[in-house]
């Protein structure tokens, strides 16, 4: 048992003479899992992933949503991610960083999916993440929102909601807020 200590010291030794003398870090279980979760990805077309810290830094990117159907139709939204070491055992830390007139998004970036709360298991992927996050655009859901007064305003009169959103993406006004443009 000692002698495999000893071998594995000396493996270490090496590893850190043939690095310039620099120890290597250690990935943790979390970076693992997300190093396999992104070599994994299957995105649709209209989802791009950046890492704005380069690409070391494997725990905090950014993924940019562009839906191609739905009332959010050629709008572009941005989204950070930060992911937990503990991860998969903890959901990543999503926030949309495009203000946005939306049930399920308030004006602070806060996004309400169940699979990024009470609905997560160490199942779920960084995929399945960003097509949840997408299906938020293509099938808004007023019936658990963040934002009330746009859930009501698309239960109420989905006409009205619409054009809400097409003067928010363009830049405007709704009510009190204004929007910067992102179509």
């Amino acid at each position: 048992m000692i002698r495999l200590f000893k071998v594995k010291e000396k493996q270490r030794e090496l590893a850190e003479n043939a690095n310039g003398g620099v120890p290597i870090k250690k990935q943790t279980a979390g970076e693992l899992r997300v190093n396999k979760d992104i070599s994994e990805l299957n995105l649709p077309s209209s989802c791009t992933m950046t890492f704005p810290n380069g690409k070391d830094n494997l725990m905090n990117f950014e993924v940019s949503i562009r839906p191609d159907e739905g009332y959010y139709l050629g709008g572009t939204f941005l989204f950070s991610f930060q992911v937990s070491p503990i991860y998969p055992h903890e959901a990543p830390k999503v926030k949309c960083k495009t203000k946005v007139y939306h049930p399920n998004i308030d004006l602070e970036g806060n996004v309400c999916l169940n699979i990024l709360r009470e609905d997560w298991k160490p199942v779920l992927s960084i995929n399945t993440i960003i097509y949840g996050l997408y299906h938020l655009f293509t099938e808004p859901n007023w019936e658990d929102p963040l934002n009330h007064d746009a859930a009501a305003v698309l239960r109420d009169n989905p006409k009205m909601f619409e054009s809400n959103v097409r003067r928010a993406l363009s830049g405007g006004y709704v009510g009190q807020t204004f929007f910067q443009r992102c179509i």
